[in-house]
Parts: structure tokens; sequence; C-alpha cells
């Protein structure tokens, strides 16, 4: 009896200390991390942003996620100005001034909508073409891919390519942060984030 006892306490020993380990780790939604945004102010009769700096790059792809606030509403002094396209992010290539060789999505309020814009310089000429219209309040996923001859502009998985001239294999410059304008400043103050996380 004295044996059979100290085998059950055994075996009952070597149960308890057994555990079964998993690789597969399901984290609930509410605790993974959110999307750090900063904020970008443009201040009333202001071109740039508070928060423009210099920032040397080299991209094969630019991603980032934005939102816009009610902020985005305006309406410019001169009419016409109303569909002048604000620049919102990307960067100068070819290692030239951007007014040279950049790519960026552009943005303007018009027609009782937020459209966004891919905007590029090639050799000095600019030329631009709509990607599509975002909601106010709502993250939108923005990318800017880089080919030898063409950049590839996408909006929440909805792309639009246009021509690069630039020689350098990757995009190279420096960033370039939100803008308002064209002709007119900013006519009230304009927030927007911008998070490339």
């Amino acid at each position: 009896m004295k044996i059979k006892s100290t085998l059950v306490l055994v075996l009952l020993l070597v149960l308890s200390s057994c555990s079964k380990q998993t690789d597969d780790v399901i984290v609930p939604e509410e605790s993974l991390p959110a999307t750090t945004f900063r904020q970008y102010r443009i201040l009333k009769n202001q071109h740039y942003a508070e928060q423009s700096e210099y920032v040397a790059v080299e991209y094969d792809e630019l991603k980032f996620r934005v939102k816009f606030d009610s902020t985005a509403f305006y309406s410019t002094t001169s009419p016409a100005n109303q569909y002048d396209i604000n620049k919102l992010y990307g960067f100068a290539d070819n290692n030239a001034h951007h007014h040279q060789f950049s790519a960026r999505i552009g943005w303007r309020w018009s027609d009782g909508a937020l459209r966004l814009f891919g905007y590029i310089y090639n050799n000095g000429v600019v030329s631009y073409q709509e990607l599509g219209i975002i909601s106010i309040d709502a993250e939108h996923y923005c990318t800017i891919k880089i080919t030898a001859n063409s950049y590839t502009f996408s909006v929440d998985g909805i792309a639009t390519t246009m021509p690069r001239l630039s020689t350098t294999t990757k995009a190279k410059g420096y960033k370039l942060f939100p803008y308002f304008g064209g002709d007119e400043t900013a006519p009230h103050d304009i927030s927007i984030w911008i998070s490339e996380k």
C-alpha cells in the first residue's frame, strides 16, 4: 500500500509540473499600441507648418498615416485660389531643390470635399493628379513608392502612377512638410496629424 501511495504522489508531482507552452500569443486589440501622430500646425497668415525642419532623406518608399480635422475646411480670399493645391508631405529628389525635383501628396478643400493629390516636379515642371476624396477625423494610409522612372502614390490602397525623371536610384533629398498655398496664406490655424510609424 505504501508503494502505491508513493507512486500516486510521484505521478501527481509530475503531472502538476507539466505546462503547455505556446508560441501563439493573442494580444487583445485594446492593448495594442496606438499609432503615434505628430501634430503639424500652419498658423493663420502663414505658409509653413511650425514644425518644418531640414531632414535629409533617402527613400525607395515613403509611408505615413494622416488625419485632418475640421480646420481643413477653408475659403480663400480669391475664389480662383480655392483650387490651389496645398502640400501635405513628401520629399525633394535627385539631390536638388524641391522646385526642380520632388514628390509630395497635396491636399485642398474644394467643391465640398477634402481631396488628396499626387504632386510632382520634374526638371522644374510641376504636374499633379487627384488621388481621391478622404474623410475628416479619420486615419488615411498614404505611400509614395519610387522606381527608376516613376512615383506610385497610394491612398488607402488605391494607387496612381506618375513619371519620375530623377537620375538617382532612390529618392535623395530632404523631407517636405505641410505647407499652405499657392498664392494665399492660411486663412486660419490649420492642424494636420502625421505618423510615419
